[in-house]
């Protein structure tokens, strides 16, 4: 069984820049987005039952924050795993997400956009990368695990794991105040309670 997590909202996301492999750290709103996940799965994961459970991150940081969010009310250590890491966009790194669609209209309706980047990563190479992963956990299939990683990175490890066409892939919701279980080759979608944005001081 795997519970799969997006990271809280970044400055990068607020602002609607591209982040990929870049480091944007958590806003006020995603620090709480990543203690009402951590506050699920707590639920979720009973106290008695977590020994064979494992908390598995990308090393990204706003990965790495959340998961600490989570391994600090479930009492769980934190792994890092790299192939757990965001799609690369190469670049169109940091820029406005709505600015590259503007000057690439031809992209507009097309879920897989992100992919078009100049020397970014391909759908193919993020799905043999996730995929692999997958594999791995699957040989072991009494492995219990928490994953943190990222909005198109989680699509394609549920789009994997569930065998789902590319269109259907890309085209799921990529939440930040959800948890996914993964479990008998299907998908269920378990909401956090709602939070709201906190203020932030000057």
């Amino acid at each position: 069984m795997i519970y799969l997590c997006r990271h809280g909202q970044t400055f990068h996301n607020r602002e609607g820049r591209l982040q990929g492999r870049l480091e944007s750290d958590l806003t006020p709103l995603g620090q709480a987005q990543a203690r009402a996940m951590a506050a699920l799965l707590d639920d979720l994961v009973p106290a008695t039952e977590r020994a064979p459970w494992r908390l598995v991150a990308s090393p990204l940081r706003r990965a790495r924050h959340t998961a600490e969010a989570i391994a600090g009310r479930l009492g769980l250590a934190v792994e890092l795993d790299e192939r757990l890491v965001e799609i690369d966009v190469g670049e169109w790194s940091g820029r406005l997400r709505e600015e590259v669609r503007g000057e690439h209209p031809h992209l507009l309706g097309d879920d897989a956009w992100g992919f078009h980047a100049p020397g970014g990563e391909t759908y193919e190479a993020m799905t043999a990368r996730l995929s692999a992963w997958l594999a791995e956990q699957a040989a072991e299939p009494e492995r219990r695990l928490i994953v943190v990683s990222h909005g198109v990175a989680g699509r394609l490890l549920r789009g994997a794991y569930a065998g789902l066409s590319k269109e259907e892939t890309l085209s799921q919701d990529i939440p930040q105040d959800a948890v996914f279980r993964l479990v008998g080759g299907g998908i269920a979608r378990i909401d956090c309670a709602p939070v709201a944005e906190p203020a932030e001081h000057a």
